[in-house]
């Protein structure tokens, strides 16, 4: 095969499953800039190492890539930086509150620009949070989900029902606290977060992109 026509394969195989590389890595690294980079490192990789690829569909091979590079990123930046990434389809944390949505992990399916849905998925631990990510963003199948991961389907079921549960309840906590009477004072006329205590402070409140 020549270098041109395994390039061109390359493409065919790996740009369709770009935007889910790209949420992965957005997910594990919590900001815009580190997917980016981590993304790019990842698809060199993968074309390197592309005459080795004999599956039928990529995307999972993909997203171990990605995984792969965030864990050796993330070992050279161990304090990363977080920050709320814009999305143009955010919903209010005022809105996942008064949802009406059985559990958090639907709303993540359906909307994932929450402030404090972003925040709770930050918490979980970086294994959670990816396998949560992969079966309700990307719905991936576990046997896939397995293989980016790396552990027993077994583990994967049980990892996502603690992931499940842990982002219910740091939803909640969360919520009550954003809709607690402390945090509704911020909004009265000439209050400060320097007069009441806050739940949030103003830089973490929602932003709706323009």
């Amino acid at each position: 095969m020549s270098a041109q026509t395994c390039f061109r394969d390359f493409e065919q195989d790996a740009l369709p499953h770009l935007n889910s590389a790209y949420n992965l890595a957005r997910w594990l690294t919590g900001n815009d800039q580190d997917a980016d980079d981590i993304v790019q490192e990842a698809y060199l990789r993968a074309l390197r190492f592309y005459h080795g690829f004999r599956g039928r569909d990529a995307r999972p091979w993909l997203l171990k890539i990605v995984r792969n590079t965030y864990y050796t990123w993330s070992r050279q930046n161990p304090t990363g930086r977080f920050t709320d990434f814009d999305e143009d389809s955010a919903i209010s944390d005022r809105d996942l509150a008064n949802s009406s949505l059985a559990n958090p992990e639907e709303v993540l399916m359906r909307k994932s620009g929450s402030l404090l849905l972003r925040r709770a998925l930050q918490a979980l631990p970086s294994r959670s949070r990816e396998i949560l990510v992969l079966r309700e963003l990307e719905e991936m199948p576990y046997n896939e989900i397995s293989a980016v991961v790396g552990v027993p389907i077994g583990t994967v079921m049980s990892t996502l029902s603690r992931a499940r549960a842990r982002l219910r309840q740091s939803v909640t906590d969360l919520t009550n606290a954003a809709t607690s009477p402390e945090a509704e004072s911020d909004e009265a006329p000439g209050a400060s977060c320097s007069d009441a205590p806050c739940a949030l402070s103003r830089s973490e409140l929602p932003v709706r992109a323009k």
